[in-house]
């Protein structure tokens, strides 16, 4: 095995491709003359080097024991099985891609992941003949997935903030980790939009509305990006629109519906914050997997939005063709169709992309420009990165890993303001917050459910503690995290605080239930705290392969929650989840209520902080909570036929809570409407402007949002969509002009001959501070033709706030149109 490479050879500093004077094309160009066909093809492949770890654990003991789970289990575990026993100098005897989670596997502190970098990409070096390293790539879905590094809030969380700025800072530091300690690529975020509550990953989406996802999945693109690590958008495309909310399941969405509810995140973050990177969806749309889809990954993604980066597979799913999708024979056939389609690189190993299509290049049955295409969009990026600048050695690509501190008090600071923004205040009710001058003392609080005194459960299931230490039960969660009962001790100090568990996450046992009760007849106030707790593949209640039957808390938690409602005390009820859950019974007799999506390493001080009052809650919901178990649909975005009721069935879908709700401890009232323009030409502009005041008693912060309806079109068109927000923070008695510069592009939708199109019509305009809570109403008339338009329309909706002064409210068309209308009371 090579293990010391120490400096570049002397060829690699005098080849032409190392010449930093040159252009980047110029650079690649030279290098592709001088590669062979092998050369070429191994640079679109992958190795997991140590990925001894069966994905589906335990799960696959008992297949012979059920032919069912037989069946479903082993075309996973085939593609497994041929992935995991290449050694790393066999996979790259001609160069290689892409080096596959060196730190993201087992637990290393930065200096032992740096030494086995080094180690790996001297393998790779001493295998390739033209001196072309590996790109690393790593997960960093709640922050860097490996030991001991900072874990954010999950992303459901980041759709709650409704905070672009944020996000992105977030990210930048994110990428700074990962940048120092000799990373290249991170594989996030994910810009599936919600379809369906019951689906595992819900937690790692943004939420359910595409400009809420594609503003903050732009913000970490941005964020990710300038600490000089490329972003990869995932998973393209459909993925989240699965058939019953079932994991690698098929999407029976039409290209329409894809086109407006599931593309524009996509689009956006290619066309407007310049992603690097895609990685496909494992869904089959419409009976067309994504991974051989031409249309998805050349057509639409390079021809129509210019991408010029690389597409890398997910995790497997060029072999799943043969073997999932049983769309190719085998795997050499489904290699040769994913590159056709447009797929780049194969992660996580090299089983489609090997000596299978140089045998086909050889034959004549595929294309060697095709390959070309490929290894010439990889070689960019590498160029780029700086991979083959004469001075580029593995050690240096790692110099400061051994001084990173991957926890740092500036990580932990932004992971605390990012909880503290996340958490979202359902109702005050009767008990909150815990203290006040209006508040009596509490002299016993106890604190009942599984999610209290658990901190893995405020983590995401790609958070390392969660996805990989559950292997090291020794280790404990590799870093610092205070519990929820740890943190409402120090929230409260005049206040005796006990603990009781009551149950398990997911578990039929009852035995802690009289206990639990017994606790909270005895206390003054009980904090019931109960949600989930993150695994894969059917090792949490929510996660990758977590799905979920219906709506309903898991386990036992709601028989928990429903007995302590009946002692008598008041009881305020916390949901720590990725998912929401339906609510409807325990609204209707709690003394509070709270939802914490997954709120991270910093997440049991931003709950006790947001229960005592010293924290001003200002999350909003990136998805609606449901009434019923049901709970469908699982999106707001609904045409005429999936809202209200009029007698035509016995289910109502109204939510509990609707998308983009969240109150606070002060009140906001937004008034005074104003539309510059009552005519608009279909590529035109309107300005929609109003005032946000703070009417309450402490400071706080509103998230104005803006909603448009498109009357009357040619196809059914959702009766709300959000295409705009602010937030804004107000003292009491301070107020805020909003202003949206709406032009007539955010009215576009595809047409029933599937061409985007603005027609010209009336549209309805709201304005207020959740999907139900839109006390602004007007209308404005787009005039002319109808205009077909492409990717060069208009994506975002600018936002100005600012004084009213400034914004020259109430004067103009349309002012005080509408009566003011209190909000968050």
């Amino acid at each position: 095995m090579t293990t010391s490479q120490p400096t570049p050879t002397a060829e690699r500093v005098d080849a032409p491709w190392n010449n930093t004077t040159l252009p980047v094309a110029e650079r690649v160009d030279l290098l592709l003359e001088q590669m062979t066909l092998e050369e070429k093809v191994a640079q679109l492949g992958s190795r997991w080097v140590g990925n001894d770890v069966d994905p589906l654990g335990s799960e696959t003991e008992s297949v012979s024991e059920d032919p069912e789970s037989a069946h479903n289990v082993a075309p996973m575990q085939d593609v497994f099985v041929a992935s995991g026993t290449i050694p790393l100098e066999e996979a790259s005897r001609n160069g290689l891609g892409h080096l596959t989670r060196i730190y993201g596997s087992v637990p290393v502190t930065p200096a032992e992941g740096a030494a086995e970098l080094i180690r790996q990409q001297h393998i790779v070096l001493a295998n390739s003949r033209l001196g072309v390293p590996a790109l690393v790539h790593e997960e960093c879905l709640t922050g860097f997935t490996t030991y001991g590094a900072t874990i954010y809030p999950a992303a459901i969380a980041w759709g709650a903030t409704f905070d672009a700025d944020l996000i992105e800072r977030m990210a930048a530091a994110i990428g700074r980790d990962m940048a120092a300690v000799g990373v290249h690529q991170g594989l996030s975020p994910v810009l599936d939009v919600v379809r369906d509550y019951r689906w595992g990953r819900v937690e790692e989406t943004i939420g359910e509305d595409p400009y809420l996802v594609a503003m903050l999945g732009s913000a970490y693109v941005r964020g990710l990006q300038s600490a000089g690590v490329l972003a990869c958008l995932k998973h393209f495309a459909g993925y989240s629109a699965s058939r019953a909310a079932r994991n690698h399941g098929p999407v029976p969405m039409g290209r329409r519906e894809l086109m407006d509810a599931i593309l524009p995140t996509f689009e956006t973050a290619v066309t407007l914050a310049g992603a690097a990177s895609v990685m496909n969806s494992y869904s089959d749309v419409d009976g067309v997997p994504a991974a051989a889809d031409p249309w998805l990954m050349t057509e639409l993604l390079r021809d129509q939005w210019g991408f010029t980066g690389t597409v890398v597979s997910d995790y497997w799913a060029v072999p799943f063709l043969a073997t999932m999708h049983r769309v190719a024979g085998d795997f050499d056939e489904a290699g040769a169709q994913a590159l056709t389609a447009g797929i780049d690189v194969e992660l996580p190993d090299t089983l489609g992309f090997g000596a299978g299509l140089v045998e086909r290049v050889r034959r004549g049955e595929l294309s060697e420009e095709l390959v070309d295409r490929a290894a010439r969009r990889l070689l960019t990026q590498k160029v780029e990165l700086g991979l083959l600048d004469p001075d580029w050695t593995p050690e240096g690509s790692v110099a400061r890993a051994a001084a990173t501190n991957l926890d740092s008090a500036e990580n932990r600071a932004l992971a605390r303001e990012m909880a503290e923004r996340s958490i979202i205040l359902l109702d005050a009710g009767t008990a909150l917050p815990l203290t006040g001058a209006d508040r009596p003392t509490l002299g016993k609080v106890a604190v009942v459910g599984p999610t209290a005194a658990d901190p893995r459960t405020f983590m995401g299931c790609y958070a390392f503690p969660n996805h990989v230490l559950p292997r090291y039960p020794d280790l404990g969660l590799g870093l610092e995290v205070q519990n929820a009962v740890e943190a409402l001790r120090a929230e409260l100090p005049g206040t005796e605080v006990v603990h009781r568990k009551g149950c398990d996450v997911q578990s039929d046992d009852r035995s802690g239930f009289a206990d639990a009760v017994a606790a909270a007849r005895d206390a003054d106030l009980c904090v019931a705290m109960v949600g989930d707790l993150a695994g894969l593949f059917g090792k949490g209640t929510s996660g990758e392969g977590c799905d979920a039957a219906d709506l309903r808390l898991p386990g036992v938690q709601a028989e928990l929650v429903a007995e302590l409602l009946a002692t008598g005390t008041p009881v305020v009820v916390v949901v720590v989840s990725g998912r929401p859950y339906a609510l409807g019974d325990v609204h209707a007799r709690a003394a509070g209520l709270v939802q914490a999506f997954m709120p991270g390493e910093e997440g049991g001080a931003a709950i006790a902080g947001v229960l005592s009052g010293r924290l001003q809650p200002t999350g909003k919901l990136p998805v609606q909570i449901p009434r019923h178990i049901g709970g469908q649909p699982g999106t707001y975005l609904q045409p005429p036929l999936g809202v209200g009721n009029d007698g035509i069935s016995n289910l109502d879908p109204a939510p509990l809570f609707p998308f983009g709700y969240g109150t606070s401890y002060t009140t906001f009232q937004v008034d005074e409407l104003r539309i510059s323009d009552t005519e608009v030409a279909t590529d035109g502009e309107f300005t929609v402007s109003a005032r946000v005041r703070n009417t309450g008693p402490r400071a706080g912060s509103e998230v104005v949002q803006l909603y448009l309806h498109d009357v009357l079109a040619q196809v059914t068109r959702p009766v709300k969509q959000l295409v705009g927000f602010a937030r804004v923070t107000l003292e009491p008695g301070e107020e805020a002009g909003v202003r949206f510069a709406v032009h007539a592009d955010r009215t576009a939708f595809t047409g029933r001959d599937l061409q985007r199109i603005v027609e010209p019509g009336e549209i309805e305009v709201f304005v207020g501070t959740s999907a139900e809570h839109l006390p602004l109403r007007d209308t404005v008339r787009l005039t002319g033709p109808l205009r077909v338009v492409g990717s060069d329309r208009r994506l975002v909706t600018p936002v100005e706030v600012s004084t009213t002064a400034d914004l020259g409210l109430p004067d103009g068309p349309g002012a005080g149109n509408t009566a003011p209308s209190p909000v968050n009371a």
